[in-house]
């Protein structure tokens, strides 16, 4: 009772606010902005276009086995069997990595499904081998493939890196050993001929054989003529350069099938624009793996 003897009032009830909706930092959201305009990208690009997944290597990153963590990572809200695209910018890698990131990526699309491998800039050795897993690849104007010809890195007899073309080198092998077949006697096609290691020989046909067994086996299953194809792609007198271009008209004419885009295309537009924000986002030893949920940099 207080002093004029009237009842204490009765305390109001305390009406709860609405939880304050959670909001990225502005530090937060201001460090991430490439990444976020980069997958505002690709989320624009699939409103008529296939789920995209993005895998773009730096010119010193080769394809390793290091790269299953991002393929995985990329391909885990597929559903199976939705048809995959596939951006690809590689200089080319370890071929039984390249196998396993192939082999991931057509089993999340189906061995029935569609598959297109997207090549903005180029896509070589190693990356070529991945693009023929591709029911098709999609190239234009800035657009590359390469020679499947393996290269191998040894050391010489000063310690010094030396990278062999494998079918180069056997090459040479294969006519050293016929020309002293035909002239058993001459001294100088034996000298020749024995500076060829036989332990290096035949780690050469190994990995000359495994290319093409790779490549075979893709080409098979998308019903290409696959001994045709592979051969023009290991021909080192043809592509005298490892690094030699294979443009879209040149790929058609091995007989790939090739979705040729104009550069003015405004479909290719956005890839190529997507490309450009992906390569400027590592160095040159890093490799990127996007899609409109997964942004990982190795």
């Amino acid at each position: 009772m207080n002093d004029s003897g009237a009842a204490a009032e009765e305390p109001q009830p305390i009406t709860p606010q609405p939880p304050r909706a959670i909001e990225k930092t502005p530090m937060y959201t201001a460090m991430n902005a490439a990444r976020y305009q980069r997958q505002t990208l690709i989320r624009d690009i699939e409103k008529d276009q296939p789920k995209l997944i993005c895998y773009v290597a730096g010119n010193k990153a080769a394809v390793d086995r290091i790269d299953t963590l991002g393929f995985v990572d990329m391909l885990h809200n597929i559903n199976p069997g939705d048809p995959i695209d596939l951006l690809l910018h590689t200089p080319g890698g370890d071929i039984d990595a390249a196998e396993k990131l192939i082999t991931l990526v057509r089993s999340a699309a189906g061995e029935d499904g569609q598959l297109r491998v997207i090549v903005p800039d180029y896509a070589k050795s190693a990356g070529t081998l991945m693009a023929l897993g591709a029911n098709t690849i999609v190239m234009s104007d800035s657009s590359e493939l390469g020679p499947i010809d393996p290269q191998v890195s040894s050391k010489d007899g000063n310690g010094s890196d030396v990278v062999y073309s494998v079918l180069t080198y056997l090459n040479a092998y294969d006519a050293s050993k016929k020309a002293l077949r035909e002239a058993p006697d001459d001294l100088t096609e034996r000298i020749t001929f024995e500076k060829f290691d036989p332990t290096i020989v035949r780690k050469f046909q190994s990995v000359r054989d495994r290319a093409r067994s790779f490549a075979e086996n893709l080409l098979k299953r998308r019903g290409k003529n696959f001994s045709k194809i592979t051969a023009e792609l290991l021909d080192v007198a043809k592509y005298q350069s490892h690094a030699q271009m294979i443009g879209w008209e040149a790929a058609t004419e091995i007989g790939l099938t090739i979705e040729y885009m104009p550069p003015t295309d405004p479909v290719w537009r956005r890839y190529w624009a997507l490309y450009c924000h992906l390569r400027l986002s590592i160095e040159s030893e890093q490799r990127i793996f996007e899609s409109n949920y997964v942004s990982l940099l190795l």
